[in-house]
């Protein structure tokens, strides 16, 4: 099958009988930013829609996020979704639950760090997420250079344990071995996704890898947000683009399913 070309494309696939994959970054995908990370509302009507989406996939629906998954159901709430968490480091599958992989003993040294850091700066933001810590500083931004300068010098200090991903207004380090593209990669091979066409959407730079392994696998991506380098070959404006998408192509689902008796 060839690659889809449009985002109209990925509708006309499905309305001819192609099974889609939804795999949604949150922040800035689903969800407007915020200046801080527990200040983002769910648009209304988001969490019903997704949860019908959800049915009509047949259950191959992701967020994909480096949120929690605990997170994820709280601002989704009573919804509980496939969700890839930290980066792939949590991973709940069709209700289950994985084991969350091991925190890298250089996450725990730098801690101190920056936690010590966060409070000699006012408008610093540490997000403690257990198996990743994310520096915010959209409060802040002229901390930028030393909240690089910090980050960069404890992945380096790292001797490989760690790696750092500069995102919107934060730096996160996290332990290497995951990404979003390994963590869309495992549901990919697992049911109910195995044979889908991938659709991956996000608009940070950790979202990269999983565009890069949904390009692979023939599926179709969009970065959200102003244009940039990426690997995404396709673009929504924003968030309310997102969910405008989503709304059609609950229709089209609607109407595969009502004609054929399920996708």
């Amino acid at each position: 099958m060839q690659q889809p070309d449009s985002l109209d494309r990925i509708l006309d696939l499905v309305a001819g009988g192609t099974r889609p994959a939804l795999f949604l970054d949150f922040d800035g995908t689903l969800v407007e930013l915020a200046p801080e990370p527990d200040a983002v509302r769910p648009a209304p009507g988001l969490v019903p829609l997704l949860a019908s989406l959800s049915q009509l996939l047949g259950g191959r629906l992701a967020i994909v996020t480096g949120r929690r998954v605990a997170v994820i159901d709280h601002y989704l709430a009573p919804l509980r979704l496939s969700v890839a968490g930290l980066h792939g480091f949590e991973m709940r599958l069709d209700g289950e639950m994985a084991p969350s992989l091991a925190c890298a003993a250089e996450l725990a040294e730098a801690r101190p760090r920056l936690a010590a850091f966060e409070r000699s700066w006012p408008g610093l933001r540490l997000e403690d997420k257990g198996l990743t810590l994310a520096l915010h500083y959209r409060e802040a931004p002229e901390a930028e250079p030393a909240v690089k300068a910090l980050t960069g010098a404890i992945r380096d200090a790292s001797a490989g344990g760690l790696k750092l991903i500069h995102g919107k207004m934060v730096d996160e380090l996290l332990p290497v071995g995951r990404d979003k593209g390994r963590a869309i990669a495992d549901l990919m091979a697992r049911s109910p996704f195995t044979g889908a066409l991938p659709v991956f959407f996000g608009d940070d730079v950790t979202d990269e890898a999983g565009f890069r392994v949904v390009n692979a696998a023939g599926g179709a991506t969009a970065r959200v947000g102003a244009p940039r380098p990426t690997a995404a070959r396709l673009a929504f404006a924003g968030v309310a683009a997102v969910l405008d998408w989503l709304e059609r192509l609950h229709e089209v689902l609607s109407g595969a399913t009502t004609e054929r008796g399920g996708l």
